[in-house]
């Protein structure tokens, strides 16, 4: 059953679906998606063409919008909008460390998400999209790794695509999670030192955070143990428009005076966990190296491998000398599974599907050179999260495609420059500029 209900200027519907787990095996076992279907107020009663919003992550559900909130204001002009939540995400039947035990152990866990990749998210497109569309292709808008998913789309199913969007997301068609990550390294190292010419007191209030961590066992509110691997980690904000200066905001009021001595502050500690834990998308960690496994190589935890090619990010080394302590991005490493107690129990679930070798490919190379749907794919000119030569690299093989290059924007720049960056795109892949 649909229930629809009003926001200001839009009218909502949640939908609900069932799909095969497994969509190489139609007739086993099933799992729940919801979406959320926005209209606006004034043409709800329209026949409009259909957009889906594929949200980035993975493991993030799709955007809990308030009325006609950022992009989604331009899209209800002429869309009747899809928010999917991606499987395992939000309300479509989710993968957590309370629901994975009732697929059994951990191996049984492991091979169960395994089915949580780009190719089946593009199946499970697939199976509602008749139910909505009477069979009409939509357009497909994909946010960083909705991004991935929309080439996966364009590989494995391109018949089901009227107009293709990406902001942020053209991966690498070849690039294993080795090369993904050395080549992020380096990018993340140009983000920090931006980060500190911007806000140079900043150098010193990192060392004394880490310094601190490095003599103190620090326990978040939540049980989040706060290594100084964990600090660094923080760095993951310095990917988005307004990061760097929140990053800054959070540093500047790190310590209080107690009466034994200087401690980090309720404040600091309660913005830390929040920032830092996974209770809200754990299926980010567990399947975000995955996400380039395309053969028989395993991921064996790249990130954590090819850190160690770059000891500039050795904090202890740092505080040694007079150097910055350099904070990372987005990465998972084994001790995350060892910090969050949202993520504690999967650990040996997240190691099996570290090691696996029996990935699938995800993207089609010859059908990507034939490609007949009008694409547009924003690319960030130094993009923390997407290497941006990888990104050029694949707008190359997809025929058709038109690229817009800014440095306007950093990866957000669909929540940050919407409704703007939104339509651009669509004029581009329409030919109209």
């Amino acid at each position: 059953m649909s229930l629809s209900y009003r926001q200001p200027g839009v009218v909502l519907t949640d939908r609900h679906f069932t799909v095969p787990l497994d969509h190489a095996d139609p007739g086993g076992e099933t799992i729940e998606l919801y979406a959320r279907e926005a209209v606006a107020s004034d043409k709800a009663g329209q026949d409009l063409p259909w957009l889906v919003y594929l949200q980035g992550g993975p493991g993030f559900g799709a955007n809990r919008f308030v009325g006609r909130q950022a992009w989604l204001d331009r899209a209800l002009k002429e869309f009747r909008v899809l928010l999917l939540d991606q499987r395992g995400t939000g309300r479509s039947t989710p993968a957590t460390r309370q629901t994975l035990p009732l697929r059994g152990g951990p191996a049984a866990q492991a091979d169960y998400l395994t089915h949580f990749r780009a190719d089946s998210i593009v199946r499970d497109c697939e199976a509602i999209r008749p139910q909505l569309t009477g069979g009409a292709p939509w357009t497909v808008l994909g946010q960083s790794f909705g991004g991935f998913c929309t080439v996966s789309y364009l590989s494995l199913a391109p018949e089901g695509v009227h107009t293709a969007i990406i902001t942020g997301g053209l991966p690498g068609l070849h690039a294993h999670a080795d090369d993904v990550y050395r080549a992020a390294y380096p990018r993340i190292e140009r983000k920090v030192t931006a980060h500190y010419a911007r806000y140079p007191q900043d150098v010193e209030r990192a060392r004394r955070i880490a310094d601190h961590l490095l003599g103190h066992d620090v326990v978040l509110p939540n049980g989040y143990r706060l290594t100084v691997e964990a600090f660094q980690s923080l760095g993951l904000m310095l990917g988005t428009g307004d990061g760097s200066h929140r990053l800054h905001h959070l540093l500047e009021d790190a310590f209080v005076r107690t009466p034994g001595g200087p401690e980090l502050s309720d404040a600091f500690q309660e913005q830390a966990q929040a920032l830092l834990s996974y209770a809200s998308h754990p299926l980010y960690a567990l399947v975000h190296e995955s996400i380039y496994g395309q053969d028989v190589r395993p991921t064996a935890w790249a990130a954590e491998r090819v850190r160690a090619d770059f000891p500039q990010f050795d904090a202890a080394k740092a505080l040694a000398g007079d150097g910055p302590v350099l904070f990372t991005g987005e990465t998972v490493h084994p001790w995350t599974f060892d910090a969050d107690p949202a993520l504690r129990p999967l650990r040996e679930t997240a190691e099996l599907l570290a090691a696996r070798t029996d990935w699938r490919p995800l993207y089609d190379p010859a059908r990507l050179a034939a490609n007949e749907v009008p694409v547009a794919a924003a690319v960030y000119h130094d993009d923390m999260y997407v290497d941006t030569a990888h990104s050029l690299g694949t707008a190359r093989a997809i025929r058709g495609l038109r690229t817009w290059v800014t440095d306007e924007f950093e990866h957000d720049g669909l929540r940050t420059g919407a409704p703007r960056v939104l339509d651009r795109l669509l004029a581009l892949a329409r030919d109209e500029v």
